[in-house]
């Protein structure tokens, strides 16, 4: 039941809620918070989200009340416009166990506030899944809701929920069945060079794209993050066939990208890898996300990457874009 003593407005008394924009100087304050916040990973540590700082100019929010800091927007600007991140998946507020909903509520007067003030025509926001959060954590959503954002777009991803795990369709199961006959091997890899070598080509060759990441780079945020960026890949008599790199979060661990050599597809090399993960390596864990299936905010579903992710038990989640604006 649902019961409003009163309409919410925006004269109805508002905590004191400040907010400054990120400096180095916070680097600690931020990553601490993150650390211990509901609905925070890794992606929003500063060492994660600076290691493309020359190609975003940095706009992140923190938010205070009485001189505690209550939540943090990882954000950037470009054109006028203030994007939560524009380099990363999605990344709303960061929020800790005490976020209620009026508090929100004041958060986001004091965003809508300072991106004003800020000369912002409007704000870009890409919530962060519910399967990333420990405990629920919609308040921004409804936040979103009462000053009359619009979601301009909607990215599905497929996701298995590890504790109620679906049995594979039976061409999944015949495929990986082979693959263990031929003895291919399923093993952490630390060859990320030659694991975003595969995904280039595979990534050039069907989509005429580059992956968001170089080599280089995952090395280095490898390097940086050893217990939530692994490399795991099938192998025939030592030659890499297939690779799939997770990203490691508290409840979820995320295909953020994934490559087939065309001998590792008639083979099933990406199949096995798959067949690891889910059923022995990340049995402990609460979600297996297999990423997202669509282009351009949703508007293009690739029908045939999809039916292969549900080919493995997975059904859909999705990663919402919100847009609002600032008027008068």
């Amino acid at each position: 039941m649902t019961v409003l003593e009163k309409p919410l407005t925006k004269q109805a008394e508002q905590e004191a809620i400040t907010v400054s924009i990120y400096n180095h100087e916070n680097k600690s304050l931020w990553d601490n918070f993150v650390s211990n916040s509901k609905n925070g990973t890794f992606l929003f540590y500063r060492d994660y989200m600076e290691y493309h700082s020359d190609r975003f100019i940095d706009h992140s929010l923190m938010f205070y009340n009485k001189g505690e800091l209550i939540a943090v927007l990882p954000a950037n600007q470009k054109d006028g416009v203030l994007y939560s991140h524009a380099g990363l998946t999605f990344g709303g507020i960061i929020s800790d166990y005490n976020m209620t909903v009026k508090l929100m509520l004041n958060i986001f007067e004091t965003l809508k506030e300072h991106c004003k003030d800020q000369g912002f025509s409007k704000l870009i926001y890409k919530a962060i899944p519910a399967i990333y959060h420990s405990v629920p954590a919609d308040e921004d959503l409804f936040a979103l809701f009462t000053l009359g954002a619009e979601i301009v777009g909607r990215n599905v991803s497929s996701s298995v929920f590890l504790q109620k795990r679906r049995k594979f369709s039976q061409k999944r199961r015949t495929i990986i069945n082979k693959a263990k006959r031929i003895n291919l091997t399923v093993k952490r890899s630390y060859d990320f060079m030659g694991f975003m070598d595969l995904v280039q080509t595979v990534v050039s060759e069907r989509y005429g794209a580059r992956p968001v990441h170089s080599g280089e780079e995952m090395i280095m945020l490898a390097e940086r993050f050893p217990e939530n960026i692994k490399l795991f890949a099938s192998f025939k008599d030592e030659v890499m066939l297939a690779g799939c790199l997770m990203y490691e979060s508290q409840n979820v661990a995320h295909g953020q990208y994934a490559a087939n050599s065309e001998l590792g597809r008639t083979l099933g090399a990406q199949d096995i890898i798959i067949d690891y993960l889910l059923n022995n390596y990340y049995v402990n864990k609460k979600y297996f996300d297999l990423g997202t299936s669509t282009l351009n905010q949703g508007q293009f579903l690739n029908e045939g990457l999809i039916g292969h992710k549900e080919s493995f038990g997975a059904s859909s989640i999705v990663y919402d874009f919100y847009e609002l604006p600032f008027t008068e």
